[in-house]
């Protein structure tokens, strides 16, 4: 499903990423973990299109992304890949339906079908009962919830997760690991993580370790 080869990324005079090369699979949950400054979230940037790299190739579904315009890669990025952060930046003058929704919009989806797809998604994560309240109403977890959410709206075949847990007390992060997985069993999709939760880390099918710029041991699960 992803493969990137020899990614080299600098920023200035500092070299963050020094010829990463990785091949994830179809329905894999796979963790990047390592200390801060290794490179972990630049990588997942490059693997996700939200930044380029200075040098290497990345293929998405056997879509080389290199090759897409500005407008195509943007399409790609709306239909195919799907993102959690940290922090949820949930729009806070819409409802969570609202906030769920607003890729679909992106995507050209009537609002009809959209809201439908949402409300699905929200009982599925139960937070529909949450459907008309906006962000300041609803908790640190079910933040995160709305955020899967709009993550899964347009039934993206990967999603990106940049510290998904690391706004989250144990309870609710644990509640979003044991997601991750439910996600997977139910959508099929292939989940990349960047992580410093050694919880999720161990649960994920593949861990890459990553210091000073490069993958330096990969790790499967027990």
């Amino acid at each position: 499903m992803i493969k990137a080869e020899n990614i080299v990324k600098s920023y200035g005079q500092l070299k963050v990423l020094k010829g990463v090369s990785l091949q994830i699979d179809r329905g894999e949950i796979v963790s990047i973990t390592g200390a801060s400054g290794a490179g972990k979230s630049t990588l997942l940037h490059i693997l996700s299109t939200l930044d380029q790299a200075d040098s290497g190739e990345v293929w998405i579904d056997q879509v080389s992304l290199g090759k897409l315009a500005d407008n195509k890669l943007a399409e790609f990025r709306n239909q195919k890949i799907g993102f959690v952060f940290q922090f949820h930046h949930l729009l806070p003058e819409f409802t969570a339906l609202e906030n769920v929704c607003i890729p679909a919009f992106i995507a050209g989806i009537g609002k009809k079908e959209a809201e439908k797809r949402a409300i699905k998604l929200m009982e599925f994560l139960k937070i529909s009962d949450r459907a008309s309240h906006k962000p300041s109403e609803l908790s640190g977890g079910e933040q995160q919830r709305v955020a899967v959410a709009r993550a899964l709206i347009n039934k993206p075949a990967v999603i990106m997760a940049d510290e998904p847990s690391g706004n989250l007390d144990s309870e609710n992060a644990t509640q979003l690991h044991k997601l991750f997985f439910e996600l997977r069993d139910s959508f099929g999709q292939t989940i990349v993580i960047v992580t410093h939760n050694e919880e999720l880390a161990e649960m994920s099918d593949r861990r890459f370790y990553m210091r000073d710029g490069k993958i330096t041991t990969i790790k499967s699960a027990e």
